[in-house]
């Protein structure tokens, strides 16, 4: 008896789409965040067709929005915040890249990547580091409430 080898049918919007980063954090004052690659990758056996569709185009410029990869390859998708003023601070944009198989134009996979806007690096990696020393704090506090030196609540006592 032959048994043929097949390749599993594929659901159309199931497939698992790499994609790194997930997300896009662009600075204001910081002109060399205003571009950022977004990595595809194609782990599989077959070449996948890809689209790059975003909630707020106007706002962006994506160089090579649609193109192929090749199996076991990746690609490089450069995005370009163009519009930094200071009413976009904050907004939460989204990129969608859909995946398809070379030859079939339903997508099989799609993944979201959102994309904000933010003032300033510094202000950022200070509210980080409060954050940080917030927690510290917490846990240092916590720590110190439930251990209290010389009454550890265990003795020994002889029979």
């Amino acid at each position: 008896m032959h048994q043929q080898k097949r390749q599993p049918e594929l659901v159309e919007g199931n497939l698992p789409v790499f994609v790194f980063p997930t997300e896009l954090i662009f600075y204001a004052d910081d002109q060399s965040t205003h571009k950022q690659v977004l990595t595809l990758y194609n782990p599989y056996e077959f070449a996948l067709k890809f689209k790059v569709l975003c909630t707020t185009p106007n706002k962006y410029v994506v160089v090579d929005a649609a193109g192929a990869v090749k199996p076991q390859c990746c690609v490089d998708i450069v995005i370009r915040h163009r519009d930094v003023r200071s009413c976009h601070y904050g907004v939460i944009d989204k990129f969608r890249l859909q995946v398809s198989e070379q030859s079939q134009r339903k997508a099989l996979g799609r993944k979201e990547v959102v994309a904000t806007l933010l003032p300033s690096a510094k202000e950022q990696q200070k509210e980080e580091e409060e954050k940080r020393l917030k927690e510290h704090l917490t846990e240092s506090l916590f720590f110190e409430q439930s251990f209290q030196p010389g009454s550890f609540g265990l003795f020994l006592k002889p029979f």
